[in-house]
């Protein structure tokens, strides 16, 4: 009788603890929404200001900017040049991600090899890579191969690095329960090792992801005819602002875009291994 008498209690307490949640992150949400909204305010302020004082000579006010990149939009000229700094995104990315995995899940699990690599690899992540887009010319020659690799040589590091660290902190239970079941090296990196530095990984992604557009569209300033980095400079040889800021524009957003993405599937990659603890 007793727990028949209590339970209605903690029924009702249940209930207000789950509203009290519900309430709370709706509050979270709204407020992060109404910062969102102040900060952009507060950027369109910002760059109305500098372009009112420049005169436009510099950058173009929002408003102009996005007349101009409305405009921008109906032209093929843009979308070719897109298609080919996407094409060339696209391939860097994926290159530098699976190769980057790779390496720091090998240097991870070969204790010595990581412990060279990684000071060699942090000495070539400091370097500034512009200095070393001659010798990407000489190897790869004019074209998509050259700025491929350029965007490979800026996301590569970061991602072996994000992947190292993360199978070092490891436990070393994870390794003896695979050798336990006779898995090949090859299968416990997939399904042991892999699984269970996700967030890690994907932090890496994203900062990957953000290196190796800066690689690429570097490349594209330098030498080539095509993509929003030949826009782009060609908007500031021409000393056409409208055009350079909106290529500028264009970047920013699809930087932030990405970023907030991959943070959000860090976060939830981060509960599911707090959920789901090896």
């Amino acid at each position: 009788m007793g727990g028949a008498a209590g339970s209605p209690p903690v029924s009702g307490m249940s209930d207000l603890s789950l509203e009290d949640l519900l309430s709370k992150a709706a509050r979270a949400r709204r407020v992060r929404t109404l910062d969102a909204a102040l900060l952009t305010l507060l950027i369109l302020a910002v760059w109305q200001g500098v372009g009112t004082w420049t005169r436009g000579v510099a950058v173009a006010p929002p408003f102009q900017t996005l007349t101009y990149l409305f405009d921008l939009f109906r032209t093929s000229m843009f979308w070719d040049n897109a298609a080919a700094t996407l094409c060339a995104f696209v391939l860097a990315f994926v290159l530098s991600s699976l190769m980057g995995l790779a390496l720091g899940l090998i240097f991870g699990v070969h204790r010595f090899t990581g412990e060279v690599a990684e000071p060699i690899l942090a000495g070539f992540y400091t370097i500034p890579k512009v200095t070393l887009y001659p010798v990407v010319l000489l190897i790869f020659g004019l074209g998509i191969s050259a700025k491929v690799a350029f965007g490979v040589m800026h996301g590569l590091v970061p991602m072996t690095l994000f992947t190292l660290g993360a199978v070092r902190n490891l436990s070393p239970v994870l390794i003896r329960m695979a050798k336990v079941l006779r898995l090949s090296p090859v299968r416990t990196m997939l399904w042991v090792l892999l699984p269970a530095c996700l967030p890690d990984v994907v932090n890496g992604l994203r900062i990957s992801f953000s290196l190796t557009m800066l690689g690429v569209l570097i490349g594209e300033m330098f030498s080539s005819q095509r993509g929003l980095g030949f826009l782009l400079v060609n908007g500031m040889a021409q000393n056409n602002v409208p055009l350079s800021t909106a290529v500028v524009l264009i970047i920013v957003v699809i930087a932030i875009v990405a970023n907030t993405l991959m943070l959000r599937l860090g976060r939830l990659t981060t509960h599911r291994a707090g959920d789901n603890p090896l």
